[in-house]
């Protein structure tokens, strides 16, 4: 839903449509996606409107990269530590077969 709706505005109908689920589900979905502060809702008649919200993702994207740093900084010493153990081996005999 979040994908469709940066393409612009979309009813909840529209949000629905590709998936499997009820006209129901979809509107509670909406609904946690606007508590969630990731988009916003507006009621046109009876029709609910509904528009992302970027500066919401902005925030989000900004809190996984730190995370993002955070693994890939420790998984490239893991690398290294993995890689000068690998090269400290000796070399195994050949021709050894059990």
């Amino acid at each position: 839903m979040i994908r469709d709706l940066a393409q612009g505005e979309r009813t909840v109908s529209d949000l629905a449509e590709p998936y499997a689920i009820s006209l129901a589900a979809a509107s509670k979905h909406v609904k946690a996606l606007e508590a969630a502060g990731l988009i916003r809702r507006e009621i046109r008649w009876r029709t609910h409107v509904c528009h992302l919200k970027p500066e919401a993702l902005a925030a989000a994207h900004e809190w996984l990269d730190t995370y993002r740093r955070f693994w890939t900084e420790r998984l490239d010493v893991l690398e290294d530590l993995l890689r000068q153990d690998d090269a400290a081996k000796p070399p195994e005999p050949k021709g050894n077969s059990k």
